[in-house]
């Protein structure tokens, strides 16, 4: 009889202890009893994120009440933004914290507006709400109501225009870019391989390049750009083409390239250009050719007038910038990628 009380006794206490570790069971004791509704800011509130502002200034203080479950109890709070109007379907979690504010400083609610779909430089609405959960698993939620504040994000990357035309399918989308000096600025320049007729493209509200914003030439051929013209701009031989546009000024230019690596590195040293070919996969310029531990640098149309050295031996390219040392002797291809505008690199590759 003794060791039948003893079984029983350890069975309710297994049972007993078994219950205090199971989550789930205590938090059937846990009711809802109120939401935390969101305090601050008020529907409505506005913001333009300025690029050149201190990156770690607050920009957005988010508050709510504290949501109660009726006993005492630790209480997580994911705070979810989503495009206006779409009903949190594609929600992103911006924050999360067990107190009852968070806030976000103006580079930190830039990626999250941009996270959340918001084109830089174009005000648009941001759904913000808070769900409250308790427990490990995230249990037992209860979801505030909906604010929506505005915000005008940013890009640190430089404006940009696209090339569509006879060259690649009259697609912008798909064009190759050109890019102006800073934010603000309207003085594209870029490398197009070019065949025939182009026009220029801007990204639209959305940051998509489509013909929504397009020029062309103005019918004079005279180097003069015209906004939605239906005249097309021209090159006449096909080739590879340094590329310049300025849509305030209306003007743009095209200058013809042929590539050639010179050095005391190279067979002929400084006497003569090894010339560089076209690779249109990649849209790059490529040589094959031995090498000795010395000096190169890329050059256009056998003359100095534009040339790219590498100052500060950083595999990015400067115009006019130093020697490129060239670490041993061998057979290297050397590549010039010209492709991204105002951002041009190299490298060379041993064989």
């Amino acid at each position: 009889m003794k060791k039948i009380y003893k079984l029983l006794f350890l069975s309710i206490f297994i049972i007993m202890v078994s219950s205090c570790d199971n989550e789930d069971m205590e938090l059937l004791t846990i009711s809802e009893k109120g939401t935390g509704e969101i305090t601050a800011p008020e529907t409505g509130f506005s913001q333009v994120l300025n690029p050149e502002e201190e990156s770690t200034n607050t920009a957005l203080t988010l508050t709510w009440n504290p949501a109660d479950y009726g006993v005492p109890t630790g209480i997580t709070y994911n705070i979810e933004f989503a495009k206006e109007g779409t009903d949190f379907a594609d929600a992103y979690v911006a924050g999360s914290t067990s107190n009852t504010a968070y806030s976000w400083s103006i580079s930190e609610l830039n990626g999250v507006a941009v996270n959340t779909g918001l084109a830089p430089f174009v005000e648009g609405g941001i759904d913000i709400r808070v769900i409250a959960t308790v427990g490990s698993l995230g249990s037992t939620p209860q979801t505030s109501g909906t604010i929506t504040v505005y915000i005008t994000p940013y890009t640190t990357d430089l404006p940009k225009i696209s090339v569509p035309g006879n060259h690649q399918g009259w697609d912008p989308a798909s064009a190759p870019l050109l890019a102006a000096s800073a934010f603000g600025e309207t003085d594209y320049i870029g490398y197009v391989w070019l065949d025939g007729g182009y026009k220029f493209t801007g990204p639209n509200d959305l940051a998509n390049f489509d013909w929504t914003y397009n020029w062309g030439d103005d019918g004079s051929f005279t180097g003069i750009l015209l906004a939605n013209s239906e005249t097309n701009c021209n090159a006449d031989v096909a080739g590879y083409y340094q590329v310049k546009a300025d849509t305030e000024a209306l003007t743009y230019s095209t200058f013809a390239t042929n590539w050639g690596l010179i050095g005391s590195a190279t067979p002929d040293g400084w006497d003569s250009d090894q010339d560089m070919i076209y690779d249109a996969d990649t849209q790059t310029l490529k040589v094959t050719l031995e090498l000795t531990a010395d000096e190169i640098k890329f050059r256009a149309n056998d003359d100095w007038a534009l040339n790219y050295g590498d100052t500060g031996a950083d595999g990015s390219l400067e115009e006019g910038g130093d020697n490129i040392v060239v670490p041993s002797a061998g057979n290297y291809t050397v590549t010039l990628d010209l492709s991204n505008p105002r951002d041009y690199t190299y490298s060379l590759v041993k064989n």
